[in-house]
């Protein structure tokens, strides 16, 4: 802890961000999630391209379809090469929309070649040929709306730019199947698309509910973040529903260097510095998690729905490093940092208090451990 009273200028300090700017972050953050549908997108579409070309030798296929490929390992490449300071890193509303658009220029890029191959494909004579690429073409579709619904502008745009010149195309062909086919495909489009859009409406909501904390009604008064026993009501109500086809993290955290501050500065300042410190934890979790406070400078996360261990990691190295920026409390900066300790468990029906209890003892070891590390010896095992 290093207060610097009187040197705001100096100060590397998190922007204080509306509501609607921190929704916008978290819901560019959902575009990094996963890279999972992305692999399976490539092995499909590489297969889809080769039993095309291999069928009709046809030079134009080969061009569009190697095009899209490479687009398509540019869009996995950027998804790789920025998940994790997506996922964990502090992030203000620009570097949110930098990170947006540079998952969207392959994202898009690809969908609007892909479009361009379905049509040549329509365009010759082969309907086996024709029931393949529309089979990928909605496939595309499909993940469009499960894995970039968050940000209907990307969804929309990539969904007409695949599927629309193939509705052009088919209808062109002026038989009676091929229009049925234009027409059931833009009927399919215009149905995601107004799916798109609720969904859309509800997940903003849910996160406008969360980051305000009045999803729950019983709240720590200091902070405005669900109390010990919101906590504990949340998790029956909802970890078994929530979770039935998941992990579940409890993630125990505290602050390292919170004591000097109520010894310096009093304790009229140490609780500014917690409402703060809540405010950065509420924004820093998904959609559907819950932030409590427990007592004192100690807090608790719920994390539901995992499919992988490392999305607990992600999120406790998020919540670390926004607690890591300077703090601006009136004249002062203030620097403080946070220790974590995190449980998985697939088991719903585990009592919270044991949870807790083991996420407690793994933080007790991440601090003992950053404790020895500050006196120069060397251990094994994590500190996030």
């Amino acid at each position: 802890m290093t207060p610097s009273p009187g040197e705001t200028s100096s100060a590397e300090t998190v922007p204080v961000e509306s509501l609607a700017e921190r929704a916008y972050v978290e819901l560019v953050r959902s575009l990094y999630e996963t890279i999972a549908q992305a692999l399976y997108m490539l092995v499909i579409f590489l297969v889809c391209f080769v039993l095309v070309y291999h069928s009709s030798e046809d030079r134009a296929v080969l061009l569009v379809g190697s095009a899209a490929l490479l687009t398509w390992i540019a869009r996995i490449e950027v998804a790789r090469r920025f998940r994790q300071r997506a996922l964990t890193g502090v992030i203000a509303k620009a570097e949110a929309r930098r990170l947006e658009v540079a998952f969207a220029v392959p994202y898009v890029g690809f969908a609007i070649l892909l479009g361009t191959f379905g049509a040549r494909v329509f365009a010759l004579p082969d309907p086996q040929a024709h029931m393949l690429v529309i089979c990928t073409v909605m496939g595309f579709c499909a993940g469009v709306v499960t894995g970039v619904g968050r940000r209907p502008a990307i969804a929309n745009l990539s969904m007409l730019a695949a599927a629309g010149p193939i509705v052009v195309t088919a209808a062109l062909h002026g038989t009676p199947l091929y229009i049925g086919t234009a027409l059931i495909t833009a009927a399919y489009l215009v149905g995601g698309m107004q799916a798109l859009k609720m969904r859309f409406e509800i997940v903003k909501a849910e996160i406008g509910k969360r980051l305000l904390s009045v999803s729950l009604a019983r709240s720590d008064s200091l902070t405005a973040l669900p109390n010990r026993l919101a906590l504990r009501e949340y998790f029956d109500e909802n970890t078994r529903l929530i979770s039935s086809s998941g992990l579940i993290a409890v993630h125990y955290l505290d602050l390292n260097g919170f004591k000097p501050v109520n010894d310096d500065y009093g304790h009229s300042i140490g609780d500014m510095l917690l409402a703060l410190v809540a405010d950065r934890l509420r924004g820093a979790i998904r959609s559907g998690d819950i932030v409590a406070r427990l007592g004192g400078d100690e807090f608790a996360v719920l994390q539901y729905g995992l499919h992988r261990g490392e999305e607990a990691e992600f999120l406790a190295q998020r919540l670390v490093a926004a607690i890591a920026q300077p703090f601006l409390v009136g004249d002062l900066t203030l620097a403080i940092t946070a220790s974590i300790g995190t449980v998985v468990t697939s088991n719903g029906r585990e009592d919270l208090t044991v949870l807790l209890d083991e996420a407690d003892a793994r933080l007790y070891l991440a601090k003992r451990g950053r404790l020895e590390r500050v006196a120069g010896k060397t251990i094994n095992g994590a500190d996030w």
